[in-house]
């Protein structure tokens, strides 16, 4: 069984993270969608929202899991037999990040293989950060995430 491993802050989860997970999907016989728990960083949802989120968003996706996690992601994949680790590509500053990651990942977890999926065009813009900024301008995010986030934003009053 190919297991792989999508970890993210998914502050919010967006239809861009989707359609990543949707076309990992095809390659893996299974997929964590893994909410990263940084306890620095400042996000808009907490741990236990995301994962709710996401759970009602991915339910109805076979081999799919959501779960949390607070440590190194190739420490978790390894706890569950996953060889890869799945990340999402926008645009050109991405790949600098990602690139770095990647390197740090094959340090601490050598038998670890990121494997990148390039954003559609329909997506390569959306961000979590930019779809924070939309919405706390009053913009119209409906047609960049899924419904349980548009859900989840309302009764937090955002």
């Amino acid at each position: 069984m190919k297991i792989a491993i999508y970890p993210g802050s998914f502050d919010p989860f967006t239809n861009g993270h989707l359609d990543v997970l949707k076309r990992a999907m095809k390659v893996f016989d299974k997929v964590i969608v893994l909410v990263a728990v940084n306890s620095g960083k400042k996000t808009v949802f907490t741990t236990e929202e995301r994962v709710a989120f996401l759970k009602e968003t991915l339910r109805d996706l076979p081999g799919v899991e959501v779960d949390s996690y607070e440590g190194l992601t190739v420490e978790y994949a390894a706890l569950h037999n996953a060889k890869h680790i799945i990340r999402g590509l926008r645009a050109v500053m991405d790949f600098e990040y990602e690139f770095q990651l990647a390197a740090a990942n094959r340090y601490a977890g050598p038998d670890i293989d990121m494997v990148f999926f390039m954003a559609s065009s329909e997506t390569s813009f959306i961000s979590s950060s930019v779809v924070n900024e939309l919405r706390r301008n009053g913009a119209d995010i409906a047609p960049l995430v899924p419904l349980a986030v548009l859900k989840a934003y309302e009764k937090k009053g955002i």
